[in-house]
């Protein structure tokens, strides 16, 4: 067996915080894991990983291997990219961050969309409506809906995302609509913890264009879009949320807009990865896919906008689009 291979049991079983968890991860066997990285300190001569019964810690020389490794089989991988690169090829694995709530919607479609057409590629998808470190986890890719401030990645933008403040029709009989953005603090709000905006919300003054921040507060806070939207139906405050979220309340009058004029239109919708020497051909392949994927979903939904009920033909889809 070669040192190459043990090397890579002994990470995955690194990363993993164990030999089980590895295991799974891997599609190997805990025994044949354990095998490899007992034959690879064999070959070293030194002690990598203290072993108890429920966990593992690295030794002294094991902390220095496994910084060292990493970075071998980084640039090994790299290499090989570089060589399937100079044949047009690409083939590999693509590990994907994405919010919870991008997979679980239609948007989500794209990533098996883009499975169907590349089948040498291999996805590995984590959706977390929680910021993960791309670097640090060892993800080749997230896909963000926010407005990006992180100077410290590569990003692309694949779509606009829009914004609105939603409310039921019972609530706003209750209490009224509000008319500027200062007015939201006399009422509840629901609020997405998941949010970077959390209980600031960001408007613009559609005059000056300077930013409105107002500070909410309510009884229900969330880590789910989805869970707020069903939070604003059952009337309990005004609720923020990425608009294809409550796309179908909307046209069924279930959820109103409130404030549209004041929405901001900066967020979009991301492909971000770290800073890397050389970007892999397949992750290229991956985001130029996903871009393309965007903006035929973006025509389509003009013509969507065309063909609704009351719109008035090409303005209207301009608009949209």
């Amino acid at each position: 067996m070669d040192t190459l291979t043990r090397m890579r049991a002994f990470l995955a079983v690194i990363e993993s915080e164990g030999f089980s968890a590895a295991a799974r991860k891997t599609g190997r066997s805990k025994a044949l894991l354990s095998k490899y990285v007992r034959e690879l300190e064999d070959e070293l001569g030194v002690l990598l990983i203290n072993r108890t019964t429920r966990q593992i810690a690295l030794t002294a020389a094991g902390e220095v291997y496994v910084r060292r490794a990493g970075t071998i089989l980084s640039d090994l991988e790299s290499l090989n990219e570089e060589a399937r690169e100079a044949t047009g090829e690409a083939k590999g694995r693509i590990r994907v961050s994405a919010a919870r709530t991008f997979g679980d919607a239609e948007l989500g479609h794209c990533l098996v969309d883009f499975a169907k057409a590349y089948p040498d590629i291999s996805l590995d998808i984590h959706l977390d409506d929680n910021f993960v470190n791309l670097v640090e986890e060892g993800f080749d890719v997230a896909i963000r809906m926010t407005r990006l401030n992180d100077s410290a990645m590569i990003a692309r933008r694949l779509a606009s995302l829009d914004f609105v403040i939603v409310a039921s029709p019972e609530f706003l009989e209750r209490t009224g609509r509000p008319t500027h953005p200062g007015e939201i603090v006399n009422y509840p709000a629901v609020i997405d913890s998941n949010s970077r905006l959390f209980s600031n919300w960001m408007f613009r003054d559609p005059e000056t264009q300077e930013q409105i921040s107002v500070a909410v507060s309510g009884q229900f806070t969330a880590n789910s879009p989805v869970t707020v939207r069903a939070a604003a139906l059952a009337g309990l405050g005004f609720a923020l949320s990425p608009s294809f979220v409550v796309r179908d309340d909307l046209e069924s009058g279930r959820l109103i807009t409130v404030l549209d004029e004041y929405m901001s239109s900066e967020a979009g919708i991301y492909a971000v990865f770290p800073h890397r020497r050389h970007l892999p051909a397949r992750v290229r392949v991956f985001v130029d896919f996903l871009a393309e994927w965007f903006k035929k979903c973006g025509r389509q939904k003009s013509l969507e906008a065309v063909h609704r009920p009351g719109n008035s033909g090409t303005a209207q889809a301009d608009r949209v689009a």
